[in-house]
């Protein structure tokens, strides 16, 4: 996590699958009424969700932000599309990298930063089939030097 960071409120575990992450930026995002009540409560899921450009500027879309249980009628639609806010200049190189092909912007966490809700999003590029398969590898097997290791200090 970036240094000054604050409360993590949800987190995309399988972009890290699905993507090699190359580059990472903060963006704020732009909320309506009752959201950040939702997402101080933590009811919030990144899973399908996916970032893309339009005009210059970058929504998040399919991102679920429950609806606040006492919002009555002001509650919010849960899929909605959300602006993202980024400098122009970090969103022209989103532009000129997302146009390769390969790549994608992919929310990877949500939380909270000085009282403002933060998304980390990265650019990433999609893994194979294959690949998936040797990430899981190395992970098993750094998983197994580490438990022999603790074997071996009892």
């Amino acid at each position: 996590m970036p240094k000054g960071e604050g409360k993590l409120l949800a987190q995309n575990k399988k972009a890290r699958h699905d993507y090699f992450i190359e580059e990472t930026f903060e963006a704020g995002i732009v909320l309506q009424g009752t959201e950040i009540k939702s997402i101080r409560r933590g009811r919030v899921n990144l899973k399908d969700s996916f970032a893309r450009i339009s005009n210059g500027e970058v929504f998040l879309n399919n991102a679920h932000i429950s609806p606040y249980e006492e919002g009555n009628r002001y509650n919010h639609d849960p899929l909605r599309e959300r602006k993202l806010l980024l400098h122009k200049q970090q969103i022209n190189k989103l532009i000129g990298l997302t146009k390769q092909q390969g790549y994608s912007i992919v929310p990877l966490k949500l939380y909270i930063k000085d009282g403002y809700a933060k998304v980390l999003i990265g650019l990433g590029k999609g893994k194979k089939k294959y690949d998936k398969r040797e990430t899981l590898k190395k992970k098993d097997a750094k998983r197994e030097v580490a438990r022999a290791l603790k074997e071996r200090q009892r």
